[in-house]
């Protein structure tokens, strides 16, 4: 026993039994997870998303096919012992979406709405990435070009972050054919350091960097930076690059930007003309969720029509997804609880009959010796309520968990459920 009352001391050879950036979920933050998902998933079907559930790992070169906006060396492989073939740990689901698609479902008729939730793990670079696995939920959209797909998706996005209880977010969409068209003529070298000053919104060295490159749309990409706001910055933005290659696709932008206005996200939005995260990857529109209480976003995606041609199927494909541990971050900071399911520990034998009661109304229940350590068992274990199993009816015999006292039942009207906020989750443990 530690010399600290109450503790007991960790054996030394669990002190760090954990990989770096991998975790454990107690059972409070996994509740949360679990409730995350499951309130984005049922708002993905109701808008006919299936659900899909890829493996865990895959052969690197299927991977590999379609990494998107992901640096290569993100991804973590090894080699695979019954076939010797070099497999890899899924850095992003969509590549895994694509082949389900153009393999398994080639059968059926576009458009696929496919929707998933699982754990990405990726190779930490650098020291501000705690963790390297991300748990996600997400859908994909393909055979739907265009503008509909677009806001389709779009309005999903919002939809799901409703539905969690997030009061408030905010909407940046992009347009990757900007960016695209004017860094086009220009070696990989001169895009990647133009695009780098780009992500930091540094337009003294974007103007440097271009003029070093001999762009011939230097002037226009040093003026990206600044083109971001309302939609009076994406207007200014497309009179500028009017004589560009990028007026079309700054067009298409505007156009989206209206279309989301009118389909009631106008107060969600803001818009980037020089918006640069994956421009090699996208083809069209694309956004990020922003909410305070996090520094990352909670959710992006976009456009990528060339993807699922690299699987043997040329169809128009879209989709986004949703980190849920920044979620949970905006949602505490945002002071969102939402309601508690009530579980229960009986004061009596196991072989009482109220806990079968309890359980046939869908309601969890355990069964403890005595009323002191029923308290604080379900103190410990975030249980609502105790109750004697003899006496507790809908007038009487019922105790709150917290506090220990009497309280009415919370079954007198039917209900499954109490407003009160969740039990803290512990501190994770996070392997270094």
């Amino acid at each position: 026993m530690s010399a600290h009352a109450g503790t007991r001391s960790v054996p030394q050879s669990l002190e760090h039994p954990l990989p770096a950036g991998m975790r454990d979920l107690l059972p409070e933050e996994a509740s949360i997870r679990r409730t995350l998902a499951r309130q984005a998933l049922e708002c993905f079907a109701l808008r006919g998303y299936a659900v899909v559930t890829p493996p865990v790992f895959e052969f690197a070169e299927v991977l590999e096919r379609g990494l998107g906006v992901l640096d290569p060396t993100d991804v973590l492989r090894f080699v695979e012992p019954e076939s010797g073939e070099v497999a890899a740990l899924r850095p992003d689901m969509t590549p895994q979406i694509a082949r389900i698609i153009a393999t398994r479902l080639r059968d059926r008729p576009p458009p696929f709405r496919l929707g998933y939730e699982g754990t990405v793990l990726r190779r930490r670079s650098g020291r501000a990435r705690k963790h390297r696995q991300i748990p996600q939920v997400g859908v994909e959209l393909a055979g739907i070009a265009g503008p509909d797909g677009d806001l389709e998706l779009l309005a999903l996005a919002a939809d799901a972050l409703r539905a969690t209880g997030l009061p408030r977010f905010a909407l940046d969409i992009g347009d990757a054919g900007v960016v695209r068209a004017l860094l086009g003529p220009l070696p990989a070298a001169d895009q990647a350091r133009i695009s780098e000053a780009l992500g930091r919104k540094d337009a003294a060295e974007v103007a440097a960097a271009s003029a070093a490159a001999q762009s011939p749309y230097a002037e226009a990409l040093a003026m990206l930076p600044d083109l971001h706001g309302d939609r009076d910055a994406l207007v200014e933005g497309l009179s500028r690059l009017a004589s560009t290659p990028a007026a079309p696709a700054a067009r298409r932008l505007l156009a989206f930007f209206d279309a989301a206005t009118s389909a009631g996200l106008g107060g969600y939005l803001s818009a980037d003309l020089g918006e640069v995260r994956g421009f090699a990857y996208y083809t069209g529109p694309v956004f990020h969720a922003y909410a305070f209480g996090t520094g990352d976003a909670i959710g992006s995606g976009g456009r990528y029509d060339e993807l699922l041609g690299r699987f043997g199927w040329d169809l128009p494909a879209a989709g986004f997804a949703l980190d849920l541990d920044r979620l949970g971050e905006a949602l505490q900071a945002a002071g969102v609880s939402g309601r508690v399911a009530v579980r229960v520990v009986v004061v009596g034998p196991p072989q009482s009959p109220r806990l079968a009661e309890l359980r046939a109304r869908g309601i969890a229940a355990v069964a403890s010796p005595d009323r002191a350590a029923a308290l604080a068992w379900a103190r410990a274990w975030g249980f609502t309520h105790v109750a004697d199993a003899a006496d507790a009816t809908d007038a009487g015999g019922w105790f709150d968990a917290v506090t220990g006292g009497a309280v009415a039942s919370p079954l007198a009207t039917g209900a499954g459920s109490t407003e009160r906020p969740p039990r803290e989750p512990q501190r994770e443990r996070i392997g270094t």
